[in-house]
């Protein structure tokens, strides 16, 4: 039996998110139908997150495990990119050890999330960036962004489902703001994520740039551990799983 990790870049304007859903398309399900034309069934994925629907991906890998693969790997993946619409694109494959699994041995993970901080609201750029006209102090949002760095319990910065309740603890080991001409690129890197993490705490840095809250509030917020006391959860449009790490 062989293990093989695949990496993907997705557009996911239009999906309902990676995972499958019962009556919405999902990236998930369409790289899954390119896997059946290529082998002829469907082998079981393990991928390395779930992302919300809207959600995009610079990184996002899975490995699957074949009894064997008579198709090299090189030509394995143009074969699933000849089956992929053009918003989905596999760019790697390689063998790994078969233990490997692409969620659980992840190490860390990277987010970005994209602003578009203009009064005028850019067309082709819609799905891709939030679209937020008010004013944003890069060197304020900073130093707010030095509060969540370290191992915290962020049980305010994630919004509860019905998934299984457990250990709200993550290491934020990297925190980066940054403005090129009217982008703010808000840049995040953790040993994990909670649900709606990075979009709740960017709703919250938005209410630090409005003067809501301050800077120092931040600490406050997360040992509250209190999701009501942080703000709101921005819009999906702007986030990329940009980096895995393993």
């Amino acid at each position: 039996m062989i293990n093989l990790l695949l990496g993907l870049k997705f557009d996911g304007k239009k999906y309902h998110g990676w995972q499958i859903q019962q009556n919405a398309l999902s990236v998930q399900e369409v790289f899954q139908r390119s896997l059946k034309k290529v082998f002829g069934f469907s082998p079981e994925i393990k991928a390395c997150s779930r992302t919300d629907s809207g959600v995009h991906a610079n990184e996002f890998y899975v490995n699957i495990k074949l009894e064997k693969n008579k198709i090299p790997l090189s030509r394995l993946v143009l074969a699933l990119n000849r089956f992929l619409p053009k918003d989905i694109v596999v760019f790697t494959c390689r063998k790994t050890v078969i233990d490997f699994h692409a969620r659980y041995s992840c190490k860390s993970k990277e987010y970005v999330y994209k602003i578009l901080n203009t009064k005028i609201r850019d067309p082709f750029l819609d799905g891709y960036t939030l679209h937020y006209w008010h004013e944003i102090d890069v060197k304020k949002l900073s130093v707010a962004a030095k509060e969540f760095i370290g191992f915290h319990d962020f049980s305010s910065f994630c919004s509860l489902d019905n998934r299984k309740k457990g250990d709200f603890r993550r290491n934020i080991i990297k925190f980066d703001i940054e403005r090129q001409n009217e982008i703010v690129t808000i840049i995040i890197q953790a040993n994990g994520f909670l649900y709606n993490m990075v979009r709740i705490i960017v709703g919250t840095l938005l209410q630090v740039a409005q003067n809501v809250i301050k800077p120092s509030d931040i600490s406050k917020i997360i040992d509250a551990r209190n999701r009501n006391k942080a703000g709101p959860t921005a819009r999906a449009c702007g986030l990329y799983l940009n980096k895995v790490f393993y």
